[in-house]
């Protein structure tokens, strides 16, 4: 049924539509654009991927679990300045870079406690270059 399928888009709940945007635009560089109300009386966010793929953020109530866990490829490598900068512009690291199948791998939370993770092939040089 699904074998075909692509991910179109990902929904978060958050509690705050302006510090979310805020995170996904300063600390991981998201282009992120403001859409009007759902019908809620609330703005909501739409952000996209390199990949297309829609990141959607609907202000709900919010706690971790009740959203995904993102992984965003790190295909040039450098996952350790990646997670360095996070961290010099104040973004909680949850795990710092470990090693990974296959590669190597850290996690961040956003504004609510939402876990994203970073990926990269150990094929890649951790440091950039």
């Amino acid at each position: 049924m699904f074998n075909n399928s692509k991910i179109g888009a990902i929904c978060y709940y958050v509690s705050d539509v302006d510090k979310t945007e805020a995170f996904y635009r300063d600390a991981l560089g998201l282009d992120v654009q403001r859409m009007e109300d759902d019908g809620s009386g609330n703005d909501w966010l739409l952000a996209k991927t390199g990949n297309d793929i829609e990141l959607l953020f609907f202000q709900q109530e919010s706690r971790p679990g009740n959203s995904p866990i993102i992984v965003f490829d790190l295909p040039e490598g450098g996952i350790d300045d990646t997670v360095n900068a996070l961290a010099e512009k104040g973004v909680t690291i949850v795990t710092p870079v470990s090693h990974a199948p296959g590669g190597w791998s850290a996690e961040i939370a956003d504004p609510d406690n939402h876990q994203i993770s970073m990926y990269q092939s150990d094929e890649l040089p951790r440091k950039a270059q």
